[in-house]
């Protein structure tokens, strides 16, 4: 298990990586639109990745390449909200398939998923970081060959501090 501390650096055996959180900063009380990145164990469930950009990453979950229809449900008031969907897509969503990088590797956190409550906040990911480390939406983020480390070493879960 790894730990995302109150200085921005994800631990895990041993190893240390900057990375981004998102905008609203840590919230125990994570709800969606704050952009914040939810206190609390977030185990990885899956990892989807770009299969035209780079090859399947080594992770110790199930991995799946995304295509071109893939989104994210991130409207509350639809029996979709906080899953992967196919588009179009009526409700409100995001495109996994970005023209930038950020998607290219994802790794999908649980939370709000087990069972999903409608406002709890959704598409909490571990993604690739932005150039200078910008905030994320609420999302945790790193630089692609430390993300890349980090699921090749066997990441489970991530325990964000308060």
């Amino acid at each position: 298990m790894a730990q995302l501390g109150p200085d921005g650096l994800l631990r895990l055996q041993g190893g240390i990586y900057r990375c981004a959180i998102g905008k609203g900063g840590r919230r125990a009380d994570k709800r969606e639109g704050d952009g914040a990145t939810p206190i609390g164990l977030l185990p990885l469930r899956r990892v989807l990745y770009r299969a035209d950009r780079l090859a399947p990453p080594r992770a110790a979950v199930p991995l799946a390449p995304i295509a071109p229809d893939d989104g994210w449900c991130d409207d509350p008031t639809h029996t979709d909200y906080n899953t992967q969907i196919r588009l179009p897509h009526a409700a409100r969503h995001e495109e996994l398939w970005r023209a930038d990088e950020i998607y290219d590797v994802i790794g999908v956190l649980g939370w709000n998923d087990a069972p999903v409550a409608r406002g709890r906040g959704s598409a909490i990911f571990l993604h690739l970081a932005r150039p200078g480390f910008t905030p994320t939406e609420g999302c945790i983020a790193l630089e692609q060959r430390d993300l890349l480390r980090v699921l090749a070493e066997g990441l489970a879960a991530i325990e964000v501090m308060a």
